[in-house]
């Protein structure tokens, strides 16, 4: 143990020598990791990771939930969403993402107040704790900023106190052009003080004022937070807006050396009190930009794969599946100890950042206007040269997939259930949205009484009203819930959609979408193939090159192929996985 710790201890020393290589501070690198140690009580416990350990196999669906996304009179949400999973998902996924459920002033919930306290509206820590006792829980760090109304800006104002000395000041006249950032508010936001007027460092917005980790009481205070949300039950940290946590004048203060070398110094620590544990970056950029948080398998666990639901929603309202078959052929396989976060439906919209480069500027043009045509609103951004570009769509991703570039039709559910087959068997671990698993269409109203757009996809349910819809068959939610749960059990059962399992992209033409899976052992293969259009195609089972001697069928529909030579009619946006066991 001794030995596990001072090993530790100097892994630390020399992330911190990265981290502030070009910073003053206060103390030896040698004390600030002792205190980080001591924080994480790794100097009482500590276990041994295993390195390339996968922390994840088939079985493992994450739930992306608010903690009020299902709600009854008389009883806390958090206990009224334990109920609704328990009852309604049971075995079927067994993890569950619930956003932020701390005391907040804006940005439902993504501007913190107090980090330590769960949201007396939902619940308290021993309702958190109950749903970690039955599903592995995923909690957000949320990082890069906190509330203005929180007590440590509230300290930074009074110039005293915890916090005083916590966020990053700018001058207006610093060379803050080359600053990327998702919103059009401006970047700094002045604010009096004891201490005079200060500007502070506002990424998305003057509410979320940014954390200034050049302080190492900033990193302390956040190991400090990690322990207690382990402590809590909580083992997949998602990372929000974790780019752009270092900042340096006159960068574009996104993606910078330090943000890697913190996120890797977290990782340390919280690996060696569970080594089991996960962390997942959430990084809303370009492709190729996102994939460097993979690190050497010393970084995130995970990543989100943030192409993915602008290219698949893209290729199912066009029928043409060129551009998701480019992007997934140049994927990189993950290695051992590190693996895909696939979503195709989030809290958030359709980012549109991550199709740079892999969508023509025609081609975004076209899935904006399509997305609203069918009620979907635009969010934007400013570019470094002022200008205004199309940062995410805002939609619910059923009302997304209603129709095609040619408008709306009748195929929407089978489109849906399409692209969920789709994500469902790709490398990685899925996640998929509390509304998507009920198929819930835009919220106007919400949207009209918030004025905000991501509104349009955080309707909240009320419990009583969607058991109702549940409770029958033909019921919209129902049949979407049905359907869903059916590709989910599916899927856990198949060891070659475990999230590591080799991956190989088809060529099949433009209208068939398809990849193959094979078990780490090699034993199991699966050819997932999806007609991506609304009209019938052929599948030749020859070009599939499936081997004579192993028998096999369908595992959605259950029909074994008796002759590998022969065609395969697909219904407009049918699934396939063809496997052969």
């Amino acid at each position: 143990m001794a030995d596990l710790q001072v090993a530790l201890k100097q892994k630390l020393v020399q992330q911190l020598e990265v981290i502030y290589e070009d910073v003053t501070i206060n103390r030896a690198f040698e004390t600030l990791a002792d205190e980080l140690l001591q924080l994480m009580r790794l100097d009482k416990e500590i276990e041994q990771p295993k390195p390339y350990s996968n922390n994840w196999d088939e079985n493992d669906v994450i739930l992306i939930t608010y903690g009020d996304s299902v709600i009854t009179e008389g009883e806390k949400p958090l206990n009224t969403l334990k109920t609704f999973m328990d009852k309604c998902l049971g075995d079927t996924v067994n993890s569950v993402h619930i956003l932020p459920f701390f005391p907040y002033s804006s940005d439902d919930g993504f501007a913190v107040i107090d980090y330590s306290s769960v949201n007396e509206s939902l619940g308290g820590w021993q309702d958190v704790s109950d749903i970690a006792k039955d599903r592995r829980l995923m909690s957000d760090l949320v990082i890069n900023h906190c509330s203005s109304r929180s007590a440590w800006f509230q300290n930074f104002v009074r110039g005293e106190g915890t916090g005083s000395d916590y966020f990053f000041t700018a001058s207006p006249e610093d060379a803050l052009s080359n600053v990327v950032r998702p919103r059009t508010s401006p970047l700094l936001r002045e604010t009096e003080t004891k201490k005079g007027i200060k500007h502070v460092w506002c990424t998305f917005s003057h509410d979320q004022v940014d954390f200034d980790f050049r302080n190492p009481e900033v990193l302390k205070a956040f190991v400090k937070i990690i322990r207690q949300y382990m402590d809590a039950g909580v083992t997949i940290f998602r990372m929000d807006a974790v780019a752009f946590l270092w900042k340096i004048v006159g960068s574009p203060s996104i993606n910078l050396p330090q943000t890697h070398e913190v996120i890797r110094l977290l990782r340390s620590l919280i690996e060696h009190v569970d080594p089991n544990a996960v962390i997942i970056t959430e990084t809303n950029i370009p492709n190729t930009q996102n994939l460097t948080y993979f690190g050497n398998a010393n970084e995130a666990h995970c990543i989100y794969n943030f192409s993915l639901p602008p290219l698949l929603v893209n290729t199912l309202i066009t029928g043409n599946c060129l551009y998701l078959k480019r992007w997934l052929m140049s994927m990189p396989p993950a290695q051992n100890g590190t693996t895909y976060f696939n979503f195709i439906a989030s809290h958030d919209g359709i980012g549109l950042r991550p199709a740079e480069g892999l969508l023509s500027d025609d081609e975004i043009g076209t899935l904006i206007n399509t997305m609203k045509d069918f009620g979907g609103c635009i969010s934007w951004r400013t570019n470094t040269d002022g200008s205004q570009k199309a940062y995410e769509i805002n939609i619910a991703l059923f009302d997304a997939l209603q129709g095609t570039t040619e408008g709306k039709d009748n195929w929407g559910l089978e489109r849906f259930i399409c692209a969920h087959a789709i994500m469902l068997g790709l490398e990685g671990i899925p996640g998929i949205y509390i509304h998507s698993m009920l198929g819930t269409h835009n919220d106007y109203e919400k949207l009209k009484n918030t004025h905000h757009n991501r509104s349009i996809n955080r309707h909240r349910w009320d419990w009583e009203l969607l058991q109702e819809n549940l409770e029958s068959e033909q019921n919209h939610h129902s049949m979407v819930l049905s359907r869903m749960k059916q590709l989910i059990d599916i899927r856990r059962k198949q060891p070659a959609f475990h999230p590591n399992a080799i991956q190989f992209t088809l060529h099949l033409g433009l209208q068939l979408f398809g990849f193959w899976r094979q078990s780490l052992d090699r034993q199991q293969s699966i050819f997932c193939v999806s007609n991506i259009t609304d009209e019938p195609q052929v599948l030749r089972l020859g070009e599939l090159n499936l081997i004579a001697t192993n028998e096999w069928r369908d595992l959605i529909t259950g029909v074994e192929l008796c002759d590998i030579t022969e065609e395969v009619s697909l219904a407009p946006y049918q699934t396939v996985w063809l496997s052969n066991s």
